[in-house]
């Protein structure tokens, strides 16, 4: 697991056996980025980790926007730890 902090936004990127998952913390808030182990599949945003799936992007750029609307932050606050920076299509 690699961690990045910004502020008060701690995220966490780990890999298991199926999936990438980017996840964040802000405030009691949280917020998941997932995609397929083989890094090719659509992103899949959700409340947290093993949540129900909200929405599916190609984009990362479009899932982290997501992902900072539920944590209520703007996007470009979001620490993005290096290894997760490739994921999106």
């Amino acid at each position: 697991m690699v961690t990045a902090e910004s502020g008060a936004i701690t995220a966490r990127y780990r890999e298991t056996d199926g999936e990438r998952l980017l996840e964040f913390e802000a405030d009691g808030e949280s917020a998941a980025i997932a995609q397929n182990i083989e890094g090719y599949a659509m992103l899949k945003v959700r409340p947290t980790a093993d949540g129900d799936e909200l929405e599916r992007y190609y984009g990362f750029e479009m899932a982290l926007d997501h992902a900072a609307e539920l944590l209520g932050v703007a996007p470009k606050e979001l620490p993005v730890p290096e290894e997760a920076a490739d994921m999106g299509m």
